[in-house]
């Protein structure tokens, strides 16, 4: 990502099903004699007798409260998909001015998003509870990976964990923009093209905005260099958030360093091609497509306690040397993170 420049259907039938189910009689071999009992097939109803209506209702809302996918659960599921599926096709859904679909990333792009999260780097989560609860926040992490796919986990770990359910809105490089199907699933997702303009108006509307100053140079370093945090830019995402009056919550992210080890790079083949860089990896392009998966590591990813900005005046955000200094801070408690977490793996793959 570039540098910022200033940066249930209630189912009735489903409920009498299951009431029917409660009031079923139990098995012979598991009734116990009872002298004072008279014969079931000419005695009262079943309702009729001690502790049965007790034992009915007990059962009956059991079954009520059974999970989804025992009592009519595929009904309700499939209910669901044939309304999602309709208001896709008759535009009766919300996008806001950014081109935000909420229903779309909740319902589709993050179940995709989730076998990966949860199972192929099975993400650890720490932290995400410095992110307020309500209020614009400025999310800042470190970038690498060679693909950016650490900013789609962050995505997933502040939409699946934390407390509040917040959604974390990406800036992201122009280059994502100009991609065909990729620009549109970014907008879908609630990315935005990562300039102060865009980022100051998610910040003061509430939003919690994600951005990762180290752009290409943070996913196309060498491999050597990894997890040595490139340049922040200029600070631009210091004086956003100064502007927007928003705190910073520095997040670190361990394991998507070597997804891909980016041994090499093609520089006049990127040239050619319009990119940042073209890498070369143990894997790629000698396996063709194949080295486009990447290796299973797994991942840590931690929030940092958040750095307080709405103490300074409006005319902070013009000062280069309080900007100078805040970004240091957000930088070296990144890195300080890093190094910590690493200390703490105990694989790369385990």
């Amino acid at each position: 990502m570039a540098d910022a420049k200033v940066i249930p259907f209630d189912d009735d039938r489903s409920r009498q099903s299951a009431q029917r189910t409660g009031r079923r009689r139990p098995a012979a071999g598991r009734r116990k004699a009872d002298p004072v009992a008279q014969p079931l097939d000419r005695a009262a109803p079943v309702s009729a007798l001690p502790g049965a209506q007790e034992a009915t209702e007990e059962a009956s809302g059991a079954a009520a409260t059974a999970p989804a996918g025992q009592y009519g659960g595929w009904d309700r599921r499939i209910a669901g998909g044939l309304s999602f599926l309709r208001r896709r096709i008759t535009g009766e859904y919300d996008v806001d001015e950014f081109g935000y679909d909420k229903e779309l990333t909740d319902q589709v792009l993050m179940s995709i998003l989730r076998p990966f999260y949860e199972k192929y780097f099975r993400v650890e989560v720490k932290g995400v509870e410095n992110i307020p609860a309500e209020g614009g926040a400025l999310v800042v992490a470190n970038h690498s990976g060679t693909l950016p796919l650490d900013g789609l986990m962050m995505q997933v770990a502040v939409h699946d964990h934390h407390p509040a359910g917040r959604h974390l809105r990406l800036l992201a490089a122009d280059l994502v923009f100009m991609l065909p199907v990729v620009n549109e699933l970014a907008r879908k997702a609630g990315h935005t093209l990562a300039c102060s303009e865009d980022a100051q108006a998610l910040l003061e509307r509430g939003e919690v905005v994600g951005v990762m100053p180290e752009g290409f140079k943070g996913i196309g370093k060498p491999f050597g260099e990894r997890y040595k945090l490139q340049r922040f830019g200029r600070g631009g995402f210091v004086s956003t958030a100064l502007k927007a009056g928003t705190p910073i919550v520095p997040c670190s992210i361990v394991g998507a360093e070597e997804i891909y080890p980016m041994i090499g790079n093609a520089k006049t083949l990127a040239r050619l091609l319009g990119i940042p860089y073209f890498p070369i990896t143990p894997t790629f392009p000698w396996l063709g497509p194949m080295g486009l998966v990447p290796l299973p590591t797994k991942w840590t990813i931690q929030f940092g306690e958040p750095i307080p900005t709405d103490g300074y005046p409006p005319e902070a955000a013009e000062d280069p040397m309080l900007m100078f200094n805040l970004t240091d801070q957000v930088r070296e408690q990144i890195q300080h993170t890093l190094y910590k977490l690493l200390v703490q793996r105990r694989s790369v793959f385990f």
